[in-house]
């Protein structure tokens, strides 16, 4: 029997990325809506672009095994339909084949087209991913780490180690891209210079890493340039809107805006040096790190009541992510002078109800 044209809506999840995985796919009559075919399968520890792959190549397998002559996929992942349409390059290692897997798949049909459609209107794939994924769960002898995740499709669970009550709100805090400042060292607080092509780029790698993530709820911005510019490259993706909070501006360098680390040093050496170690002293009309605490404080209190147990991803400068991640780790001052944190970077923290608060990953440039 041959079943002409169908649709192919497929979907992968991963409850801790990576953690235990599943996929689900289901293939329609393209005229009438008649399911013809359901796959969904769990696949132990994998990460969520994984089984969202694999989920695709098991709705293609379906429709070929169906006959099917002709195939519109339609998925929520961004990643996964930015890519099979050749409009996305593939460069993680894990990926590649896969898609090549795919497009091997792909190329036995008259035509194949791929449509990204609303984590909603992916129901009955997502509802058989998630099968998938309970009957990992139910087989596994041991928790995943929850360690390095974004969660994209599950509310995070709390450590368990620890006593918190209630959905957390986390923030995925992404630096911005890299600037002509940041280029030779220099720095770099309420100036505004732009992204460099360079920097676009990690922004637009970045963004690549939340294409299809419906999990997050809001994109929430820095009000300077470079922040906004690597904002609106991950909005576009996740068709949302860029909120600015003005509370996420880099810290205020006064007099040392612009200048390097030696330059700074050479024209107020005693000054400098208090500086490099004593949060309460500000640069020359600049901001002490003490006041951008107070500052990130009231910012992180208006995020966890406007988005409470939402996924938010926040993108801002270097002391604000570290100042957000000492409060989570209710740590000392000298985090803000041992942390480093790269161009593009992610970081993840967690701030619960109870007031408990836990951090899950530190400067990853894995998207870059």
């Amino acid at each position: 029997m041959s079943a002409g044209r169908v649709v192919v809506e497929a979907d992968g999840g991963s409850r801790g990325n990576p953690g235990l995985a599943g996929y689900g796919a289901v293939v329609f009559d393209a005229a009438n809506g008649t399911v013809l075919a359901e796959r969904k399968e769990s696949l132990g520890i994998a990460t969520n672009n994984v089984a969202e792959y694999r989920g695709l190549i098991a709705g293609l397998d379906a429709a070929a095994e169906l006959g099917a002559s002709e195939v519109d996929v339609r998925m929520d992942s961004k990643l996964v339909v930015e890519q099979m349409s050749g409009r996305w390059k593939v460069k993680h290692p894990d990926m590649i084949p896969l898609q090549r897997q795919a497009s091997t798949l792909a190329r036995k049909f008259d035509s194949v087209t791929y449509t990204w459609i609303p984590r909603a209107e992916n129901a009955h794939a997502d509802r058989l991913a998630n099968e998938a994924m309970d009957a990992a769960a139910g087989n596994a002898d041991v928790e995943p780490e929850p360690a390095a995740v974004l969660s994209e499709k599950t509310t995070p669970a709390a450590p368990g180690w620890m006593d918190t009550t209630g959905a957390p709100t986390r923030m995925l805090l992404l630096r911005h891209g890299q600037t002509a400042l940041s280029v030779d060292r220099r720095y770099s607080g309420r100036g505004n210079p732009a992204l460099t092509e360079i920097g676009q780029a990690q922004a637009n790698g970045a963004a690549a890493r939340f294409a299809g993530n419906n999990g997050i709820a809001a994109v929430v911005s820095s009000p300077l340039g470079r922040a906004q510019q690597t904002a609106t490259a991950a909005a576009k993706v996740l068709g949302l809107p860029v909120t600015v909070h003005e509370g996420l501006t880099e810290t205020d360098f006064g007099e040392w805006e612009g200048l390097t680390f030696r330059e700074a040093a050479e024209r107020d050496p005693e000054l400098h040096r208090k500086w490099l170690s004593d949060t309460s002293v500000c640069p020359p009309a600049g901001e002490s790190f003490d006041e951008v605490r107070e500052r990130i404080l009231k910012v992180r209190d208006d995020l966890t009541a406007s988005y409470a147990g939402s996924t938010i991803l926040v993108v801002t400068h270097v002391t604000p992510i570290k100042t957000l991640l000492q409060l989570a780790l209710d740590a000392g001052p000298s985090l803000l002078y041992r942390l480093h944190l790269d161009l593009a970077s992610l970081s993840i923290a967690e701030f619960y109800p109870d007031g408990g608060s836990s951090v899950r990953l530190v400067n990853d440039t894995s998207h870059l």
